[in-house]
């Protein structure tokens, strides 16, 4: 099929380079915010497994072309990828390629705008032209698997038509079992907001429940097996930590509350969801305050990961940017390594003279820290030298903002060990 896609999100990338990939004739434009020569560098698309590999590659063999500025053309799919602040954009490209068209036209709203949109989109197409909403529900550090393996597509449609030409679409990555779920075009737009609320719902409590059991002196992790061993529970997202960031997830809750709040109504639940989450992000500072009774100024500590998750190079509304604010406002020194998201983190913070970046060496971070305080579970982060970290911190303290370390066999090895929830002592 011929395919307009805009937009410079993850899921544009990933989309043009998929559909691309498969046979598809693809022009992709990106958005001026973020044109082509800004995104080929970005370290989130570089950081990205497979992504910009497959991306070249279509460039290479000519399904994929990049154009700033498109001319009209008629195409049987215009694919909308855009951040939820370009829906001028949107409406403007619908109503461009609805004037050009002298064939049936699929508009695709894959982007998190407010539910109602894709009606709104609709509203300038004509005959045998149909708007859809086929909700962005990529993984970050997985886009291409999600994309080309993905467990389900959530497809707003209220056209047989369009429904037809859109499993069309899709078919090449569609061919191991149906994993399409039809329903309105509001269904499926709030589908999406729906189902991030819940998951955020569900850390939320569970970092409740930590703050509890903390103060019980209960461990965590023998109550979190215990409410994923129950099947009306389940095990997935019941991982306290240190709070949880990233740039979709984040504002879709609070997309999902400006939808509640545009009905008159109050969303007393999320708005609690959101506290909890910030206050969570405070958690290792108030631990390591606690540890010193308040007695930190001079000194330093180590920072394991700054990424809002592993597998990406963002930061966006991560947990370490609240925590070095606190640090820096006591006067701590911070070492800090993460395996991608250190270019990030340096546009963001600017010059620090309390930050040290250390790219190389996780160890490096630590030389002379009293404390190492782990913020994002990278798997390079999982089994340490021990030995090596007695060495290197003074009051040889772990604050394990995520819980993937075991408090006994930690303390077994001369070192104070602070979780969420958790804790041992040598």
């Amino acid at each position: 099929m011929r395919i307009r896609l805009i937009g410079s999100e993850l899921a544009a990338v990933t989309a043009a380079s998929a559909l691309a990939s498969v046979g598809h004739d693809v022009t992709w434009q990106p958005h001026r915010d973020a044109p082509w020569s800004f995104l080929r560098r970005a370290d989130w698309l570089r950081r990205e497994p497979q992504l910009l590999a497959q991306l070249e590659r279509a460039l290479a063999e000519g399904s994929l072309r990049v154009s700033e500025t498109p001319p009209p053309e008629v195409v049987e799919v215009l694919w909308l990828a855009l951040a939820p602040d370009q829906r001028a954009a949107a409406q403007a490209a619908v109503e461009a390629q609805a004037a050009c068209q002298s064939e049936p036209l699929v508009v695709i709203n894959n982007a998190t705008f407010p539910v109602g949109e894709t009606e709104r989109l609709a509203a300038p197409l004509g005959p045998d032209q149909w708007a859809v909403c086929l909700p962005d529900r990529l993984e970050e550090g997985r886009a291409w698997e999600t994309f080309t393996r993905p467990s389900r597509w959530l497809l707003g449609s209220e056209s047989a038509q369009a429904t037809v030409r859109v499993r069309e679409l899709l078919r090449a990555f569609n061919r191991r079992r149906d994993v399409f779920q039809c329903m309105p075009l509001r269904a499926a737009e709030l589908t999406k907001l729906a189902i991030n609320g819940m998951l955020a719902t569900r850390i939320s409590y569970m970092n409740e429940v930590a703050g509890l059991a903390d103060t019980l002196g209960v461990d965590v992790e023998l109550v979190r097996q215990g409410m994923g061993a129950d099947p009306r529970i389940g095990y997935e997202y019941l991982y306290p930590g240190c709070g949880f960031g990233g740039p979709n997830f984040s504002r879709d809750l609070m997309g999902l509350a400006d939808v509640q709040s545009a009905q008159g109504r109050a969303s007393a639940l999320l708005e609690q969801v959101l506290e909890i989450n910030e206050q969570k992000k405070e958690t290792l500072f108030r631990k390591l305050w606690g540890h010193f009774q308040g007695e930190l100024a001079g000194r330093r500590v180590a920072i394991w990961g700054a990424a809002f998750k592993p597998g990406t190079a963002r930061i966006d509304h991560a947990p370490v940017l609240p925590l070095l604010r606190a640090l820096w406002a006591q006067g701590v020194e911070v070492r800090l390594h993460d395996p991608a998201a250190l270019p990030a983190l340096a546009a963001e913070v600017g010059e620090q003279p309390l930050l040290t970046l250390c790219p190389e060496d996780p160890y490096a971070a630590c030389e002379g820290a009293d404390a190492l305080l782990l913020v994002t579970e990278w798997k390079c982060y999982w089994n340490p030298d021990w030995a090596r970290l007695a060495g290197c911190l003074g009051e040889r303290l772990i604050l394990d903002g995520r819980n993937i370390y075991d408090p006994d066999y930690v303390a077994s090895q001369g070192l104070t060990y602070r979780g969420i929830g958790r804790r041992a002592d040598p």
